[in-house]
């Protein structure tokens, strides 16, 4: 399943270089499916919110295939990159997204 960022989010910003599938934005900021991605979109998409960091599900894959657990989640100082309950994702979900994201 993908991660979610919680409203205890103090805006560090210590998350956001550790994803290895650019999935982390400020909040406010637009993304794109392109960014750190081999993807060719640059279509950008409205921010999932305003005032803090926030992580784009479609580009969450828990580090699956660059880390052995999820970057945002070990380098967080306040614990508020959690699974995202709401975005459940089999193992090998995780995997097709992974490459789906960097193989295309």
């Amino acid at each position: 399943m993908a991660l979610r960022i919680t409203d205890a989010c103090i805006n560090c910003g210590a998350c956001e270089p550790e994803c290895p599938n650019n999935a982390i934005y400020e909040g406010g900021v637009d993304w794109r499916f392109s960014e750190g991605t081999t993807l060719k979109t640059t279509t950008p998409q409205p921010p999932y919110v305003e005032d803090i960091f926030y992580i784009v599900t479609d580009k969450c894959t828990e580090c699956v295939g660059f880390h052995d657990e999820p970057q945002c989640a070990a380098v967080c100082p306040v614990d508020c990159c959690v699974l995202d309950l709401a975005h459940t994702e089999t193992e090998e979900e995780l995997w097709n997204k992974k490459r789906f994201l960097h193989e295309s």
